[in-house]
């Protein structure tokens, strides 16, 4: 129909991602981080290298480079890419999202489509149930929690009080309840756009996840204003702080684990230190969990928690 927009292509979206990627990347680094001569620094009209800058640190031509700033991904060798990474100083999760990038834009039918998996096997349920005193999940690449175990639940709580289908990245930027659960919720909210954009770069065809970066966009200037910032991480271990309504302050280490590529999906688990406040925490949280106090609405007053804290602390 005339003066109907038409929606682009996921290679379409690839190329302008590529293009929007590199420049994000180039504007971060100046001429001296790069090794290069501050010559002319006063007369600069770009932020950051200039596009022949990239292509000079990289050994290829100005015109090679435009060309692939510009999306077309037709030929270009894995040397290239990686003289390309270096001369951008890109981490192993950059290098990685430019070549699922390059290879959505080279792609000229799409892969049959596969669903995200919304449930797990069942040995890896019982692998979450055996996991006694340890919180822990299974993620999809879209950051729904398909799975988790009592004490996972239990830590999550807040999570779950809102939501019929559990997402990290919803909760995080449209549930005010977030800002008071993380206790850095500015590094969370980093870290999850981060985990987003490389999963989209992974996967330009699933449907739900395109469905859910537009949904916070339109809801939250704040996951606008971060995924414009094309950043992309690898989280595999770190540690989480937690303000939990139950048990207060929680400093949780966490590891994920690939549990079924095919479906994308990560088990994630928190392991404090043996004897450490934050485990005696857990278990206190467990046993609240057990009693069954933990399915219903009722949570602990800020008194009770308080008291909580001064007990594990003069124990």
């Amino acid at each position: 129909m005339p003066g109907t927009r038409e929606r682009n292509t996921p290679r379409q979206d690839a190329r302008s991602q590529i293009r929007d990627f590199l420049i994000t990347r180039r504007a971060r680094l100046t001429p001296a981080q790069a090794g290069l001569s501050a010559c002319n620094t006063d007369r600069r009209r770009v932020k950051g290298l200039r596009r022949e800058e990239v292509a000079i640190l990289a050994g290829i031509s100005s015109e090679y480079y435009v060309r692939l700033e510009r999306g077309n991904a037709t030929g270009i060798s894995e040397s290239i890419i990686d003289s390309i990474a270096t001369a951008l100083q890109l981490d192993e999760a950059e290098r990685m999202h430019l070549l699922d990038l390059l290879r959505a834009a080279a792609t000229t039918r799409p892969p049959r489509r596969r669903a995200v998996r919304q449930v797990v096997r069942p040995t890896i349920q019982r692998v979450l149930d055996s996991l006694h005193g340890t919180p822990a999940f299974v993620l999809n690449g879209r950051l729904d929690v398909v799975a988790a175990n009592q004490l996972g639940y239990a830590l999550y709580a807040p999570l779950y009080a809102n939501a019929a289908t559990p997402n990290v990245a919803r909760f995080t930027f449209l549930d005010p309840a977030a800002r008071q659960f993380f206790r850095e919720p500015d590094r969370v909210a980093d870290d999850l756009v981060a985990l987003l954009r490389a999963e989209a770069g992974r996967d330009p065809h699933d449907r739900e996840l395109s469905h859910l970066i537009g949904e916070l966009s339109t809801r939250s200037d704040d996951f606008r204003v971060r995924w414009g910032a094309h950043n992309v991480r690898i989280h595999s271990t770190d540690i989480k702080l937690i303000r939990h309504p139950v048990v207060g302050n929680l400093d949780l280490p966490y590891e994920s684990l690939a549990v079924d590529r095919g479906a994308n999906q990560s088990l994630l688990t928190f392991v404090p230190e043996a004897g450490s406040p934050t485990q005696d925490a857990l278990d206190l949280l467990a046993s609240w969990a057990a009693t069954g106090q933990g399915q219903t609405e009722r949570m602990f007053t800020e008194t009770e928690v308080r008291e909580s804290n001064t007990h594990r602390s003069d124990s």
